[in-house]
């Protein structure tokens, strides 16, 4: 179609420019899932002193070169509660797991190879020097480089970056992302509504989609088809200070869709609206005073997928992720008719075979309407502008969402 963006462009065009939002600082617990901002050094050694790998007796090992052999018991060393004094020859520590080692002993004998009794041990098996110790910072020492900037905080991460005693960590701050839903047809989840009206559910499916990227969704609930609606709703968006407004419908040319002359009036420069694209065809976006604009289709289908193509990508590059689609190949189960001017999304189920092959069954209705195929699918096969017919058993390219 003459005057259509593609979607490779469309997508360029909004990727343009969004490079890792700033770094800001949050106590370690709420640092879970998010993205590094500064490389993390170690505050301190870990362990901070040798300690005991097993249960046993702390000793020296000259004095274990021969068994059996007996020692005198001088007192134990358990973790947070360390033996003060020092091992002299013939002489053994009752140590555990973690336990700090005490002055003199360099190697631990296991319990197993002891016989206790009383202020006494006698040790039956011989044992080289250093043995069943974990030395003084084995893990890392203090100024060791232990993650680096772009690093997602996951668990091992956050773990490790507790016990390098940082309680605070700079991490890149998460794009906020204001949510606007336009049309008088649409009802919040359980409010009455008319027989002409329908539940709105895209800004659900939305701010998951946001939240998975790294964003923060804001919710700015439903606009009437008025322009006064649409500028109340332009202003907590800005209030907000969000980074992107995604308005959900209302972003055509029909006498009701009223974003864009609102945005217009606001003084919204508009890169461009309508792609090759099924679904997803009027696809607006543009700026206004710093922000950006992502007019998305009413239809719930078509929303939920120009979001999973366009903004999630968007997300992901400002918080330091990479963007990069998952795209996998795929051999289709049935037969595929030929392809028109757009580029397709299609809806389907996306198995692995015994041989290891991920085979992709498109689903036979595509309405853009119809939320629950697109539940059931985990997979949206690509099919190219202009595409020829595909027989079942040729591959295709698949943008995996699960």
């Amino acid at each position: 179609m003459a005057g259509l963006l593609s979607v490779d462009e469309a997508l360029a065009r909004i990727l343009s420019g969004a490079h890792r939002l700033e770094a800001e600082t949050v106590p370690l617990g709420q640092a879970g899932g998010r993205v590094l901002a500064n490389d993390l050094y170690a505050k301190r050694q870990q362990p901070p002193f040798a300690a005991s790998a097993m249960d046993g007796y702390a000793v020296r090992a000259a004095d274990v070169a021969h068994v059996p052999v007996m020692l005198r018991l001088v007192g134990q060393s358990a973790a947070g509660h360390a033996f003060s004094g020092t091992v002299n020859p013939g002489e053994a520590v009752r140590i555990f797991t973690g336990a700090p080692m005490p002055d003199g002993a360099d190697s631990v004998v296991i319990q197993e190879n002891t016989v206790p009794g009383g202020e006494r041990v006698e040790v039956i098996e011989t044992i080289t020097h250093g043995k069943n110790i974990r030395k003084a910072g084995l893990d890392f020492n203090e100024g060791d480089l232990l993650l680096q900037t772009g690093r997602i905080l996951d668990p091992a991460a956050l773990a490790l970056a507790a016990s390098a005693n940082h309680p605070m960590l700079a991490v890149v701050r998460r794009p906020r992302v204001a949510i606007l839903a336009t049309g008088d047809e649409l009802v919040s989840p359980g409010e009455n509504y008319r027989a002409d009206q329908i539940i709105a559910s895209n800004s659900y499916g939305l701010a998951e989609i946001v939240r998975e990227a790294g964003g923060i969704p804001i919710d700015l609930g439903i606009a009437e088809d008025r322009l006064e609606a649409l500028s109340e709703a332009l202003d907590e968006a800005v209030a907000a200070t969000a980074d992107v407004l995604v308005t959900l419908g209302g972003a055509s040319v029909g006498d009701h869709d009223l974003v864009q002359p609102a945005l217009a009036a606001r003084g919204m420069v508009l890169d461009f609206w309508k792609i090759a694209l099924r679904p997803g065809k009027p696809l607006m976006f543009g700026y206004l005073n710093g922000m950006k604009i992502l007019g998305l289709p009413g239809n719930p289908v078509s929303s939920l997928i120009c979001a999973h193509i366009f903004l999630a990508p968007l997300l992901r590059a400002w918080t330091g992720r990479s963007h990069e689609p998952d795209l996998r190949v795929a051999v289709l189960e049935t037969d595929m008719g030929t392809n028109d001017q757009r580029q397709d999304y299609v809806r389907a189920r996306v198995v692995k075979s015994k041989s290891g092959t991920l085979v992709a069954t498109p689903f036979a209705v595509q309405d853009s309407s119809m939320l629950k195929f697109l539940a059931d699918a985990n997979g949206l096969i690509i099919r190219e502008p202009h595409a020829p017919a595909a027989k079942a058993g040729s591959t295709c390219t698949v943008l995996m969402l699960r």
